[in-house]
């Protein structure tokens, strides 16, 4: 691998004025740029970014760990750390976990030993004495949607009140036996939203109808698709049908019409998670939309307001809560 001295070598100067001149650090004549450049590339030199970010006490970038980017929320959250980012002058590392608890381990090792300031996570909630170590290291950590530890700030949605209002407006549209596909329950916001389902139907006297399933490999539409299949074997006269997130959403749709049922005549389906694609399917999915991208972008001022600060004004914890709003469309 090329060096610093290798180039200086090459283009017949001091070790100095390459560093002057990558940097810009002060002036150096054109010409002797125009050397310097030549030698990098043909040398292929690459600066070493770990020893240069460690001299100026920043790198300038953040790690963000979610467990998917295809076709939900943290899609839309993740682009806007992105935009966010970029306008504080920061770059960003997307790690996609599956929510596999090894895999989230791992990409919170790397990106410890890595070139990051700060770490932007949706924990599963199984390395949280990883992610104390990590903060108490000096690396800020703000956690996005699931708020796994009290004790680290967090960008989250009322998700209770996501579960409690879905419920209660398939009541208003006259449903009586209203199904929910379950989400793992260790995750806060999976946790959350079935307690709102949980005390809707109780108000108002009617029966529980749940399946809980957790995905595999994160194939949250087979989730769907499968609880469907359960939940109407268990309830042939189910009415309506409560998903987490929308790609299970998708494989509810799917398991409906595989069973001929009329969406929304027969069966009405609500998605708790709202993303964009919900408008723009052949039947469009009614949800309860989360500004997702607001929150990718409240997480990533507070990140870098953190990692800014100096030590002895390190702002508090914070924990922001968005509010999610009902959107009607075909599927009720």
């Amino acid at each position: 691998m090329a060096t610093l001295k290798d180039v200086a070598k090459l283009a017949s100067v001091d070790v100095s004025t390459v560093s002057r001149a990558l940097n810009n650090t002060s002036y150096v004549h054109p010409d002797t740029k125009k050397k310097i450049y030549d030698a990098v590339e043909k040398l292929s030199y690459k600066p070493n970014l770990l020893a240069k970010g460690l001299r100026q006490g920043k790198r300038h970038t953040i790690g963000v760990v979610v467990p998917s980017i295809n076709i939900s929320i943290f899609g839309e959250i993740v682009q806007g750390i992105e935009i966010e980012a970029r306008k504080l002058g920061y770059e960003v590392m997307i790690c996609n976990t599956k929510d596999d608890p090894d895999s989230e381990e791992e990409c919170l090792n790397r990106l410890r030993n890595g070139l990051v300031d700060g770490i932007i996570i949706a924990s599963t909630g199984q390395n949280a004495r990883l992610i104390k170590d990590i903060k108490g290291s000096g690396i800020e950590v703000v956690q996005v949607v699931r708020n796994q530890d009290k004790s680290i700030s967090s960008v989250v949605a009322d998700y209770y009140t996501c579960g409690y209002e879905a419920t209660k407006y398939l009541v208003k549209k006259q449903c009586t036996n209203i199904g929910f596909i379950k989400g793992a329950s260790d995750i806060i916001p999976y946790k959350e939203r079935f307690r709102g389902y949980q005390k809707a139907i109780k108000q108002c006297g009617l029966k529980e109808h749940v399946v809980e399933l957790v995905a595999s490999n994160g194939n949250y539409f087979n989730d769907g698709y499968d609880g469907t299949m359960k939940l109407l074997e268990k309830t042939p006269d189910l009415d309506a049908i409560i998903s987490v997130i929308d790609i299970q959403g998708l494989g509810v749709i799917r398991a409906l019409k595989k069973k001929k049922k009329i969406i929304p005549n027969d069966v009405r389906v609500i998605s708790l998670t709202g993303h964009s694609i919900g408008a723009m399917l052949e039947t469009s999915m009614t949800s309860m939309e989360i500004p997702s991208k607001q929150m990718g972008e409240q997480a990533t001022k507070m990140i870098v307001e953190s990692i800014e600060a100096d030590i002895e004004n390190k702002p508090g914890q914070r924990h922001i809560v968005f509010v999610a709003s009902l959107v009607e469309r075909e599927t009720t």
